[in-house]
């Protein structure tokens, strides 16, 4: 009997880790010196842990060997609960849920929510694992395009027009509100601003919504590989009761988070954010997001949209400039002839071949050096 994979993996791709990053290893395993700009994994440029945190968790690794709380441990949902609270954002420590990483959260939000065919409303572009969970949950991905000349905020009347009688979930408070649906919202950069940018939570915005806030460790406080994440739940929850049995049945069966890393988490949110100093004038992620922008901005053809958080760019390559009808062998291209590895902008369900992302981890030196190659490649690409 032949094995092959689930037909829930059809529309199931992880392109941030994918084909690229396979052939990325076999040129550095031929010797090849690859700079890989495809992951916001902050440790693989230098990015060191919190002295507080690391010093909770090595304190209580000797008792954190045995299973715990399904949920998570208590002092770690507790102090997500305050910190929630002080936001404006009233739940308890039974409605916060932590996970091995955000990623597994979404996962498990999406897996009890969706039946066969339910819809859930994604952003284009999107982080494509949540595309990926809801598909694997057996329910269909709706994207929704964001307007770049807008500083990518959504078409809300587009967005209104895609609710149908199967959707089940979003991220936009307003939409949700008329059409009685669950909100979704992944906050895991509410810490990392810049431009004088601020953060509000969504549960903040619609205490009167029944909202999923999904945020953790990885990003603001560089500690990716403890895989350390919350969900909070709030909102009205008396008509939610069978959703919320659902998440305990799954958070049961995943017997508990990895334990060590959750003595951190009060620690990280209660000390003091040293993430502020990073992203502040002069801090080591503001300069590195700016030269990113105007090193990409002086190459011909190419424009970009200044974020004004988190740790990425996402250029546009003129199409009257380069004649690029496969964004995927674009980025191969690139890898095999400047060693530098990003990843196409369909990775990321934007639905044209004429974008790429670029992570703004690497230091000023490296990234002056990636961008140089980059237009360099692009000087004289084109593809028949």
């Amino acid at each position: 009997m032949q094995v092959i994979q689930s037909a829930k993996l059809a529309n199931v791709c992880y392109e941030i880790r994918g084909p690229v990053l396979d052939e990325a290893m076999r040129l550095e395993a031929a010797g090849h010196r690859i700079l890989k700009l495809n992951t916001g994994n902050p440790a693989a440029f230098g990015f060191e842990t919190p002295p507080e945190i690391l010093e909770d968790i090595l304190r209580n690794v000797s008792s954190a060997h045995g299973y715990g709380d399904a949920k998570g441990l208590l002092a770690a949902r507790r102090a997500v609960t305050m910190h929630y609270q002080t936001l404006g954002v009233e739940s308890d420590v039974e409605n916060v849920f932590i996970g091995n990483g955000v990623s597994e959260l979404i996962v498990m939000a999406m897996q009890g929510l969706l039946d066969d065919g339910d819809e859930v409303l994604v952003p284009a572009p999107d982080y494509p694992l949540w595309t990926a969970a809801v598909s694997l949950a057996g329910g269909t991905p709706v994207h929704y395009r964001c307007d770049e000349q807008s500083d990518w905020m959504p078409d809300l009347a587009d967005v209104e027009r895609k609710v149908t009688d199967r959707t089940k979930a979003l991220g936009l408070a307003d939409i949700a509100r008329r059409h009685n649906l669950l909100v979704c919202s992944d906050e895991i950069y509410d810490k990392i601003l810049y431009d004088g940018a601020t953060h509000t939570p969504t549960a903040a915005l619609a205490p009167d919504l029944l909202t999923l806030t999904f945020n953790g460790m990885s990003k603001a406080y560089r500690v990716a590989g403890y895989r350390v994440g919350w969900m909070v739940v709030s909102g009205p929850r008396a008509h939610a009761t069978s959703y919320l049995e659902g998440l305990n049945i799954l958070a049961n069966m995943r017997l508990c988070a990895n334990m060590p890393g959750q003595h951190g988490v009060v620690a990280a949110l209660t000390g003091r954010q040293s993430i502020d100093e990073l992203v502040l004038p002069g801090g080591r992620l503001r300069e590195q997001r700016d030269t990113a922008y105007e090193l990409l901005t002086q190459i011909p053809g190419v424009t970009c949209v200044k974020p004004r958080g988190a740790l990425y760019l996402f250029p546009r390559l003129d199409p009257k400039v380069f004649k690029i009808k496969d964004d995927r062998e674009m980025v191969l291209d690139l890898l095999r002839k400047e060693k530098i590895m990003v990843v196409q902008g369909t990775g990321f369900n934007w639905p044209e071949p004429d974008h790429f992302r670029i992570v703004t981890l690497p230091s000023v030196q490296d990234l002056t050096e990636a961008v140089g190659r980059i237009g360099h490649f692009l000087s004289g690409y084109g593809q028949s």
